[in-house]
C-alpha cells in the first residue's frame, strides 16, 4: 500500500466524494485510507477514532454548502440573503443527498454528543449571521422590531423555517420571502 502522507483536507475531500459516491455507510478508517491511496495509520494521524473522522467530514460539508459567496452584498438584504441560503440548501441537497435528514437525526443521539455539539455550533453560526443581516438590512421599517419582537427572535422563526424546508427538502423560499415581506417592509 502507498504510504504517502496525505493532508487533513485530502482526506475529508476523500471522505466527502464516498458519501456523495456510496452514502454515509462507506465512511470509516479503511474505506477512506484505501480511498486515499494512504496506510490506515496515516488517517490516524489526524483522526483518532471513527467517529473523529465523521464529525470533522459533517463540519466540512456544512463548510462546503454554506461557503461565502464572493458577492458579500447578499448580507445586507434579508430577501436577498434568504434566497442565497435556500440557493445553498438546494445544492447540499443534491451534493449529498439525505446528509440533512441523516446528520439531525444521526447527531441527535446523545451517543454522539461531539457531533452534535458542532451541528449546533453551524446552526447557531448561520443563525447568527441572518440576524445581523435583519439588523443590516436598511430596507426593513423602522418600526419593525420592538422590545417583544426582536431581531434575534425573527431571526430564530426564519431560522426554524429554513430546518423544516431542509428535511422536507423543500428549497423554494418563496413562503419565507412572503413572511419577510409582510413582516418587515
Amino acid at each position: 500500500m502507498n504510504t504517502v502522507v496525505t493532508s487533513k483536507e485530502d482526506i475529508l475531500k476523500t471522505s466527502r466524494k464516498l458519501i456523495q459516491q456510496q452514502g454515509w455507510p462507506a465512511i470509516n478508517i479503511r474505506s477512506v485510507a484505501a480511498a486515499c491511496g494512504v496506510s490506515v495509520g496515516s488517517i490516524y494521524n489526524y483522526f483518532d477514532s471513527k467517529a473523529a473522522l465523521v464529525c470533522a467530514t459533517v463540519e466540512s460539508i456544512w463548510g462546503e454548502i454554506f461557503r461565502l459567496p464572493e458577492d458579500r452584498a447578499v448580507f445586507q438584504d434579508t430577501r436577498a440573503c434568504i434566497v442565497w441560503m435556500y440557493g445553498r440548501m438546494e445544492y447540499g441537497g443534491r451534493q449529498y443527498p439525505d446528509f440533512f435528514t441523516l446528520h439531525a437525526l444521526g447527531f441527535m443521539q446523545e451517543e454522539k454528543s461531539d457531533g452534535k455539539r458542532k451541528m449546533q455550533q453551524t446552526w447557531q453560526h448561520i443563525l447568527d449571521g441572518l440576524c445581523s443581516v435583519l439588523k443590516r438590512d436598511a430596507g426593513i421599517r423602522a418600526d419593525a422590531f420592538t422590545e417583544q419582537f426582536t431581531a434575534e427572535r425573527f431571526a430564530d422563526v426564519l431560522f426554524s423555517l429554513m430546518l423544516s424546508a431542509l428535511l422536507r427538502q423543500d428549497y423554494d423560499p418563496a413562503a419565507v420571502l412572503e413572511i419577510v415581506r409582510r413582516t418587515l417592509y
